[in-house]
């Protein structure tokens, strides 16, 4: 018999590609997770590792078993769910949110909730969100997807649209262009390579007409509008960075009226939990109305 510890060690592997990833996931030491490897593959009775060079990796019996070990995740996760609905509250629900959605929506929506329900948060970018929902280190992710920037649909998750939000060039208070183009050669704020909000900023202003002078490269977007703000950057925020309060910056509105969509996402095998259903209506009814 399989244990489904030791299947969910095979799946993390299977997701993160290294022993030491899945370690500092878990928060089990290297030798924990070797370990444990090794006693699946006894109980498997054929090899499921191999040596590559200094890392390992799934042979082809291990990919095998590390579907089946999906499968049955999944399958464990659904009973939960059933006997979730017989107990309402008996599980936490663990959420990781970006940062518009921590300061914009999730106060007043934790805040409509059963404070009996347990409810975990961390901030983290969409792209890593995502990513750990997969891996069911949380149970929803509060994502964004850009115009035109679909995000890859994963197999086993689903999303629940929340709202769209505005995107406006944001710029000093007493600045007086009133266009993209106007902003050609300008010091610009924008979030990380490799962000979807970074990726759609510059396609717009290449639309435009120009390449954007990124002086500064920030996640956080408090410190984006202190940037704008003071005068030394121009940039392009959502409307929730704002959370119902007046903006100290000036808004000009792009062409075409620009919006990203904010979804929920979550694993399908989980759907049935009453507390991520109370979760997702609650998100609903909070997010801003416009």
């Amino acid at each position: 018999m399989f244990e489904l510890r030791r299947l969910r060690l095979l799946h993390e592997l299977a997701l993160r590609g290294t022993l030491a990833a899945v370690a500092e996931a878990l928060a089990y030491s290297p030798s924990t997770i070797s370990q444990q490897l090794a006693q699946l593959e006894k109980d498997a009775g054929v090899p499921l590792l191999v040596a590559d060079g200094r890392r390992v990796r799934l042979t082809e019996h291990g990919e095998v078993l590390a579907e089946h070990a999906a499968r049955a995740l999944e399958l464990e996760e659904g009973i939960r769910g059933e006997l979730e609905s017989l107990q309402p509250g008996i599980a936490p629900v663990r959420i990781a949110a970006m940062q518009t959605a921590v300061h914009a929506i999730l106060p007043a929506a934790l805040a409509a909730l059963d404070p009996a329900l347990r409810i975990e948060v961390a901030e983290l970018p969409p792209e890593e969100g995502l990513f750990e929902l997969s891996a069911r280190r949380f149970d929803l992710v509060i994502a964004e997807q850009y115009p035109g920037h679909t995000r890859a649909h994963q197999a086993g998750l689903e999303r629940v649209l929340l709202g769209s939000d505005a995107i406006r060039l944001a710029l000093p208070a007493s600045d007086p262009a009133d266009a993209l183009p106007a902003l050609a050669g300008r010091a610009w704020v924008l979030e990380p390579q490799g962000t979807a909000a970074r990726q759609w900023a510059v396609q717009q202003c290449r639309a435009a007409g120009f390449e954007p002078d990124v002086r500064f490269e920030l996640a956080d977007l408090t410190a984006h509008v202190g940037l704008i703000r003071s005068g030394v950057a121009v940039g392009m925020l959502p409307d929730l960075v704002w959370a119902g309060s007046p903006p100290p910056v000036r808004l000009v509105d792009l062409p075409g009226a620009h919006a990203r969509e904010v979804f929920a996402a979550l694993r399908s095998s989980s759907a049935t939990r009453p507390g991520i259903r109370a979760v997702l209506a609650a998100l609903r009814s909070a997010f801003p109305a416009r």
